[in-house]
């Protein structure tokens, strides 16, 4: 045995001696997001103001579904909840800067956001509707929006500006930093109609009888899947967030708040702080 250790370490030492090489040593490994969280004992979450994903109320606190949700993961993980208030057209960049955790904000999975980003499997699923002007655009057609003299409407960095430049090609897409300043365009009649997530267009026609309504009888435009999303090669923090999604999809439990803010407005409508 001795005979074999010595083998082997005058071995080492020829083979360096040959190539001058020393094997590095192995690289400590990156501590995970989980323990990161853990360990700090806070869940951070990047997030924009969505009726009814997440808004104001009329206290100033954060209140909707995506609020519900990512309290909920933070409760589990036993941990507390940090919300961090994003602009939604920078939002991907400030997550891979490190400025927060997981974006929990009502973000559709597209291929081009995946190329940046992981999802997790879908926890909630929209469409997107139009809001139009009562003057401008009652009874138009899928075509009359079609056209070069058309404006529509749109929150910079949304699906919804994506589906009217497919949609509507010919028209002009006026992009603005929030859902109010793009609803706005079309109270003022600026803008023929204004695209959203459902049943935020719904919110502002009942809101605005006399001066909007919905386009298409309501109908939407395109359907979504909804995820978490992270920074890529986090896949503890990936399995850990579908997991929670699938647990809580068959518990019933995202079901029922999704019911409670998707289709009981009337229990929070009163709650929202205006321009929203």
């Amino acid at each position: 045995m001795k005979f074999l250790t010595k083998m082997k370490t005058l071995t080492a030492a020829i083979a360096v001696a040959a190539t001058g090489f020393i094997a590095p040593a192995a690289p400590a490994q990156a501590e995970e997001l989980l323990e990161t969280i853990q360990r700090r004992g806070k869940l951070m979450v990047g997030m924009s103001t969505f009726v009814p994903w997440a808004m104001r109320s009329t206290d100033g606190e954060l209140m909707g579904f995506e609020i519900d949700v990512a309290t909920k993961v933070a409760e589990d993980l036993g941990v507390e909840i940090e919300f961090v208030p994003t602009a939604w057209s920078g939002i991907i960049p400030a997550l891979l800067a490190g400025n927060f955790d997981v974006i929990i904000g009502g973000m559709s999975i597209t291929p081009q956001r995946n190329l940046t980003v992981n999802f997790t499997i879908p926890y909630a699923n929209s469409g997107q509707q139009m809001a139009a002007n009562n003057d401008l655009a009652t009874g138009f057609s899928m075509d009359d929006f079609n056209q070069t003299s058309v404006n529509l409407s749109c929150r910079r960095g949304v699906v919804g500006c994506t589906i009217l430049e497919n949609t509507f090609p010919r028209a002009n897409i006026l992009q603005f930093d929030d859902d109010a300043q793009a609803f706005q365009e079309v109270l003022n009649g600026n803008a023929h109609a204004v695209i959203s997530s459902a049943p935020k267009p719904a919110f502002w026609a009942e809101g605005n009888p006399e001066r909007i309504h919905v386009a298409f009888d309501g109908a939407n435009l395109s359907t979504g899947n909804e995820g978490f999303a992270l920074r890529k090669g986090e896949h503890d923090a990936l399995n850990f967030f579908s997991n929670w999604i699938l647990v809580h999809q068959t518990n019933g439990w995202l079901q029922e708040r999704h019911d409670f803010w998707f289709q009981g407005q009337t229990a929070w409508i009163d709650q929202v702080a205006p321009d929203q």
